[in-house]
């Protein structure tokens, strides 16, 4: 039996994107997934490394060095299901042109380093190949504003660090899904109309999340793809424009 994990980024489990992440959750479940839920706001997650998380921190602090150690509980609490998960579902919004803090925090303290992952295993080698992550995201802006040419920025590639933070552990990362436009200021038809797109992608849900497997993986370079000093070789592809031939 196939596990999921689903994660809320968000402060309030009654916002859109907490019923976003319990469609999910549901729609696992009816795949007969064993489901894990975490949602840190609410369960006294601290987003912010630092020393004050372990008994005998390295001084002066470093957070490598720290993690190697015993993990804090919040932080064990999380890894574990981390471990356990074959899919991982990232429910947030999109804050100021990036996932919001505790999403960030979250991947800085429960990604640690000689547990999780340490340089020999990471990317091709990474230890999470098993694991499958998608990321369900709103933005604020409409969709026209989140496009290749629109002035809030591509939201596709705002997520490329956050994408590239699960491709470090080795694991694969589907094509993401955002909602645009959600926000508290609509009035009238144009709060109707939200009403409804929120809606249907809650009922939506299930048929994505069914149709897992045919849902396309972004692209990203093997470790063959670079020189022994880490750049790119001349005659490796190019999927993102964040890691690109020079000129």
């Amino acid at each position: 039996m196939a596990t999921t994990l689903v994660l809320l980024g968000h402060p309030e489990r009654r916002s859109f994107n907490g019923a976003w992440a319990d469609a999910s959750a549901r729609a696992a479940r009816d795949l007969g997934h064993e489901v894990l839920f975490s949602a840190p706001h609410d369960e006294g997650f601290d987003a912010a490394e630092g020393p004050a998380h372990y008994t005998d921190p390295p001084s002066p602090f470093d957070p490598l060095k720290a993690q190697e150690g015993t993990l804090p509980a919040d932080v064990a609490r999380e890894a574990a299901r981390l471990r356990a998960a074959d899919r991982l579902i990232v429910h947030f919004p999109m804050w100021w042109f990036a996932p919001p803090a505790m999403i960030k925090g979250w991947t800085d303290r429960v990604l640690a380093h000689g547990h999780l992952h340490d340089v020999d295993n990471r990317f091709d080698t990474g230890r999470f190949k098993r694991l499958e992550v998608l990321f369900c995201v709103t933005t604020g802006a409409r969709a026209n504003e989140s496009g290749p040419d629109g002035r809030e920025g591509n939201w596709q590639m705002l997520l490329w660090p956050l994408a590239q933070t699960f491709r470090y552990l080795g694991a694969t990362v589907k094509a993401p899904v955002a909602v645009h436009g959600v926000h508290g200021y609509h009035t009238g038809a144009a709060q109707e109309a939200l009403q409804a797109r929120l809606s249907d992608t809650l009922a939506r849900q299930a048929g994505l999340i069914a149709g897992w497997n045919d849902r396309a993986n972004l692209s990203f370079n093997a470790d063959s793809d670079f020189d022994a000093s880490g750049r790119l070789r001349p005659d490796a592809p190019s999927h993102s424009p964040f890691i690109r031939q020079p000129g």
